[in-house]
This record gives structure tokens, sequence and C-alpha cells, in this order.
């Protein structure tokens, strides 16, 4: 399987990378193939620009955003890795949603009727974000969170949802904490429960 992993997060040292690393590392012991776009290091340009919003009208993007669509096109699993900062994706990732996923590449409209052209990829996401699980539930953010991103980007697409992991309280993880989310991680692509 081709496997695109999709990253944001600029410090070398976060648990974003770590879960990036421990991602990149099942896949090849599992003998997938794997390419990651990470998107601090490529200087990716998250401003959606008036030339990209033209362009996209008339089906012509610009070479970064080729580039981009490409890797998608060439995938058959994608997977997102980046923090919840502010209560949604954080700004270069977001960018990359609203330049790449454009119309006529991601999605369209077939007689007024929405249409997702990303059908056939499966997609896994992987969230940190610094407040507990009990406390997004109290006040109604995790079923925000799915229904912005998960519905109203991802599935939106066309993208089947494998799995979306929300590892909490990520600023104070304990060595346990870690420990068992990287097993979460490593029994999801490892055994290759996602092909399934």
């Amino acid at each position: 399987m081709k496997n695109l992993v999709i990253y944001a997060h600029p410090n070398p040292a976060s648990l974003n990378h770590f879960f990036k690393q421990i991602i990149v590392e099942s896949l090849k012991k599992s003998e997938e193939e794997v390419i990651v776009r990470d998107l601090n290091e490529i200087n990716f340009n998250p401003v959606l620009s008036l030339n990209d919003m033209d362009g996209q009208r008339i089906g012509q993007v610009s070479e970064d955003v080729k580039t981009e669509q490409d890797f998608i096109s060439w995938a058959d699993q994608i997977i997102f890795v980046y923090p919840i900062w502010w209560t949604g994706m954080p700004a270069i990732m977001k960018g990359y949603i609203d330049r790449v996923f454009s119309y006529g590449f991601a999605y369209r409209y077939d007689q007024g009727i929405q249409k997702g052209l990303l059908t056939g990829k499966k997609i896994v996401i992987v969230n940190s974000h610094g407040k507990s699980n009990a406390e997004y539930q109290v006040m109604g953010m995790d079923k925000a969170l799915a229904l912005t991103s998960d519905t109203g980007i991802f599935t939106y697409c066309g993208l089947e949802i494998k799995q979306h992991f929300y590892f909490d309280k990520a600023d104070r993880a304990s060595e346990e904490n870690i420990l068992e989310w990287e097993n979460q991680i490593k029994l999801l692509f490892e055994e290759k429960t996602i092909c399934n």
C-alpha cells in the first residue's frame, strides 16, 4: 500500500514529530511504501491567493499545489499528523487544505450536487491537544471537531476515515501515556488492521 504522511508541526522535539516517526517506522516495518510531506520543512505556502482562486475556477493550479496533488493521487492511504491549536488545525495545515483540496481535484458539483473526488482512499488522522477528552465532551468540542474536520473536509472530499486519534492532555503527558499512544499507533500500522 502507498502511504502519504502529511505532517505539520515546527518543532522536531514535539510529540507530533514522535508520532510521525513511529508511523513511518511502523509502515516500513510492514514493508509499506511511505512518503512524508513535512509542511514546515518544505516551507509550504498556506496562503490561498486570488491567483489560486482564479486558477481553481478554470482547473489550473500552481506548481507547488500540483506537486502536492500528485502525491495525494499516488497514495492509497493518507495519514495526517498535526496538533489541535485553538480548536482547529495549525494554519499551515488549514492552508494546505485550502490550496491543495481544490475544486475539480478534491470535490466538484454535478448539477448542483456535491461530489467528493478522492474516493477509494483511506485516511488516518493523528491529533494531540491540551485539554482532556472529557473536557472536550462536556464542551461539545469533540463533536465540533468531528463535524468540521472529519465531515466538513475529509468525508466531504470522498475520503474513508479509518481512524481518528485524539491524544489528550498532550502538554503534560506521562511516559505511560506516550507509551500507550505509541502502542496504539504501532498496532494500527504494523498489524495492517487498516487494510482489512
